[in-house]
């Protein structure tokens, strides 16, 4: 099927990501983008992100799309949560450097620079974003209170510079930005390149922020989705109640976090199969089909009509 953007007379394959404005700061801290309504052909779309030292691109998180970091100038550190691992991963790039962000993870960036120039391009061409500030500044402090034991006077005190959606940070009004070089300079001190904890996280193995680790029955990730169906239902629901083909071994038990396949021939004899086959709804209704007739039957009732009628003629 002919795509009606590219077969359109009024095709545009340009752009110019210095046209629009997505956010403004201040004279250094602006964001403007190219994304499907400034180029409808486009299969994807960024950030052009312009930055100054201190400045960060607030934490926040992406419900449909992945994001990679694309280092023009300057020298940013880029961190996102893994919930695999229950750790940060950090990055110090450089430019001409990358750094992947997947959909889902919670991330943010951070100017390390006096000045940096950044994009930030996503696989498709409108990116849902979910702000950190939004989230902090409209969840009620009752709830945080009974679900963390956070006081609810402190919380409504910590948050209350944020008054609107805070995509470059810190808001204004939050104090002279030379007050946030401690953070910054312990920040860099880290490790990058790899997870790590920045103090803040228990030694392994994790303890899930303070809640009991989820329950063994829980498969790891990743796990075939259609062996848990099989495994919920006892038969595939697509195929029930008629025969199923013949059950493979399931995986043997192995350490976290991921499974390892075992081999057919060493343990197929040690498991019990996903699924039993089922009966044959039509094996039962057989005899109301049968083409010869039975020759029990046939004696039982004696010879038919016809022939003896055909006897008497003769």
């Amino acid at each position: 099927m002919l795509d009606p953007v590219l077969t359109s007379p009024n095709l545009k394959l340009f752009a110019d990501s210095n046209d629009t404005l997505n956010y403004k700061r201040d004279a250094g801290n602006y964001i403007t983008q190219v994304f499907e309504n400034q180029m409808p052909a486009i299969a994807t779309g960024f950030f052009n992100v312009h930055m100054t030292k201190g400045i960060i691109i607030q934490p926040h998180w992406h419900t449909n799309v992945d994001e990679l970091v694309f280092v023009i100038s300057g020298e940013v550190l880029t961190s996102v949560f893994n919930p695999f691992t229950q750790k940060l991963m950090t990055y110090k790039l450089k430019p001409g450097q990358v750094s992947m962000l997947p959909k889902g993870w919670f991330h943010w960036i951070l100017t390390l620079s006096d000045k940096a120039h950044i994009l930030t391009i996503f696989d498709k061409p409108t990116p849902d974003i979910v702000y950190g500030s939004d989230f902090l500044r409209h969840i009620p402090k009752e709830i945080l209170h009974i679900a963390y034991c956070v006081n609810e006077e402190d919380y409504a005190k910590a948050v209350a510079p944020l008054k609107e959606t805070v995509i470059l940070g810190p808001p204004p009004g939050c104090g002279k930005r030379d007050d946030h070089a401690p953070y910054v300079e312990s920040i860099q001190r880290q490790p990058f390149g790899q997870p790590f904890p920045f103090n803040v996280l228990p030694p392994s193995p994790p303890s899930y922020y303070g809640y009991a680790p989820p329950p063994p029955s829980y498969p790891s990730y990743p796990y075939n989705y259609q062996q848990v169906r099989m495994q919920q239902y006892g038969v595939s629901p697509s195929y029930s109640p008629y025969s199923q083909p013949p059950s493979y071994p399931p995986q043997a038990s192995f350490s976290p976090p991921f499974a390892q396949p075992v081999t057919y021939s060493q343990q197929a004899h040690q498991h019990t199969p996903f699924f039993q086959p089922q009966p044959q709804p039509f094996q039962q209704l057989q005899y109301l089909y049968k083409t010869s007739p039975d020759p029990e039957s046939v004696t039982s009732r004696g010879p038919e009509p016809d022939a003896e009628i055909g006897r008497e003629g003769q």
